[in-house]
């Protein structure tokens, strides 16, 4: 074996590790690698690889009338990558060329190629979902190379000059070529991983500014949902500047160059309209491509992603550098991971409003069901009492008037126990005076809990429920106490009482709710709904003894998105 030879090998092997480094880098590649190509693709890369199979070629050492060369590296990389088809195919472009340069081993030589390509192809079905090991590319590169000489010695004639050039130059090439392929793989694999954690790492940071920002896009893009959204991104770090946009105005601003690019100041710039016509990414390198209208603008850089609800651009995430072709693959990934985190959310807050829509539509519909038998009995009894008691007329009158003022204006919408106590005392005494001294109204009601929300429509349904289901049927009628309570977390509101109770054990109004219940599963379910599982109505009841629903709301002093009192 030449020592002289094989260190000579080993210099000449960087134009593999190169090509491996250069390789990873290209999106086209990874995708081979991800078994994602296409069939364009993968005879591009081919190609490549068949290319880099010739430079081995040309950077061979002569050795009488052959070449000590590296291109089974190249051949073998295509199939341990791409496969069985690839690596023949690039052992077919490398080893043809070989071919065409002549010599005794020309032909055996073009045919060794063209059988490590396959041999490299075989390994790769072993790993279909994986890149293949540095340490089986090593014995694949031994195999091949021990193929190649053993193709040499039975194809190429004279076997006298054959033997010579197999003893001087197979130790050589089957250590080099083979630790060549090893450390190609090597290269790829590290590369590749690299490539990851940076991914990972931009996707994790995505993950937490999104976390940060759901309670403010929760409530839509807005100049003020932008604002502190820019801001969690800018004190994030990296960039020298952050804008939201939705389609017609900057809604927010926050870094260098603030002071001609906020809100109502020069508007926005070319490649942000640009943007929102497309809604694909943009990412400019150079002041000129930014397009803004300020000539000492020192914005260099920057990527500009669009915002999107039901597939609709609604609006731009931009970031920017102060330096010219700054933004790198770490910016695209993090870029289009925050805007496809924020698009997910305004889409599902979007998804939430119209579902309150429906919501708030159906209560009104439910109650515009109910009213007009409410409304004929109590126009009945008001009718009773015009001339035997004039003044309880008008009372009710103006009770029944404010019952349908708040049903018009309150419906659907978040208010204070207290005006939620006021409604139901506008609608008990309208039911005393029809009933008289058969329905006694009690109450144990903590002047602490007034000031908390509640969803309109709550308590008056349950009082209307134990009336209508619970002392109406008693001939004697009987007694409702409300009482409210405050806890640490939570208020407690209790509506018991005396009537003729009913077999909850039997069937539970709340997970299998009849008509006659239809207002408790109702109140049930949209605390649930906007409260969680936690919250909502428990029923307590005995047959022959009465009632007592608990409904438990969390102490709420005002609406999400909005400033507390």
């Amino acid at each position: 074996m030449d020592n002289f030879l094989l260190w000579e090998m080993v210099e000449r092997m960087s134009v593999a590790a190169t090509s491996a480094f250069l390789l990873s880098q290209f999106s086209i590649f990874r995708r081979m690698i991800y078994r994602q190509g296409s069939f364009s693709e993968k005879a591009t890369i081919t190609i490549v690889f068949g290319m880099i199979g010739i430079l081995g070629t040309y950077a061979g050492i002569p050795v009488g009338d052959a070449l000590a060369n590296s291109r089974v590296i190249g051949v073998m990389a295509a199939g341990l990558i791409g496969g069985p088809a690839m690596g023949i195919a690039a052992g077919v472009i490398a080893g043809g060329h070989r071919y065409l340069l002549g010599g005794f081993t020309a032909f055996s030589c073009g045919i060794a190629n063209i059988c490590e390509g396959l041999l490299a192809g075989m390994v790769h079905r072993y790993y279909p979902e994986k890149l293949i090991p540095w340490w089986v590319a090593l014995v694949a590169g031994v195999v091949g190379e021990v193929m190649q000489m053993v193709i040499i010695l039975l194809t190429a004639r004279p076997y006298g000059m054959a033997r010579e050039l197999v003893d001087a130059i197979g130790i050589p090439m089957i250590v080099v070529n083979s630790l060549g392929i090893a450390i190609f793989m090597l290269i790829v694999k590290t590369a590749m991983c690299t490539q990851e954690q940076v991914g990972a790492e931009q996707s994790h940071k995505a993950l937490d500014i999104a976390t940060k920002t759901l309670p403010f896009l929760r409530h839509g893009l807005d100049s003020r949902s932008a604002q502190e959204t820019a801001q969690i991104i800018f004190d994030a770090g990296g960039y020298e500047a952050v804008a939201i946009t939705d389609t017609e105005q900057v809604l927010a601003f926050v870094g260098i160059e603030k002071a001609h690019h906020a809100p109502d100041t020069l508007g926005l710039t070319v490649s942000t309209r640009n943007v929102l016509s497309s809604g694909e990414m943009y990412i400019a390198q150079s002041p000129f491509e930014i397009g803004c209208s300020c000539k000492n603008c020192k914005l260099a850089s920057g990527i500009i992603v669009p915002l999107k609800r039901a597939n609709h651009v609604i609006g731009a995430l931009k970031l920017y550098y102060t330096r010219t072709n700054a933004v790198g693959q770490a910016d695209m990934v993090f870029a289009s991971g925050v805007a496809h985190l924020f698009s997910t959310q305004l889409e599902l807050t979007e998804i939430d409003r119209q579902a309150k829509l429906v919501s708030r539509a159906e209560l009104k519909a439910l109650y515009a069901q109910i009213n007009p038998h409410f409304l004929f009995n109590t126009l009945n009894t008001i009718t009773s009492l015009v001339r035997t008691k004039p003044d309880l007329a008008r009372e009710l009158l103006l009770k029944l008037s404010a019952m349908f003022r708040y049903t018009l204006h309150k419906t659907g919408r978040t208010i204070t126990i207290s005006e939620e106590l006021a409604q139901v005392r506008a609608y008990l005494t309208i039911e005393q005076a029809r009933h008289g001294d058969k329905l006694v109204i009690e109450e144990d009601i903590s002047p602490e809990v007034e000031k908390f929300l509640i969803p309109s429509l709550t308590i008056q349904p349950l009082v209307e429920n134990a009336i209508k289901h619970g002392l109406q049927p008693k001939e004697n009628g009987g007694c409702i106490v409300i009482g409210a309570k405050e806890g640490d977390k939570d208020i407690t509101i209790t509506i018991r009482d005396n009537g003729i109770g009913m077999d909850v054990k039997g069937r539970c109004p709340l997970a299998a709710p009849s008509p006659e219940c239809i207002g408790l599963s109702n109140v049930h379910e949209r605390l649930r709904g906007q409260y969680g599982i936690g919250f909502g109505l428990t029923i307590f009841s005995t047959l022959g003894s009465g009632t007592t629903v608990t409904l438990r709301i969390p102490k709420v002093l005002c609406d999400e998105g909005e400033e507390c009192a």
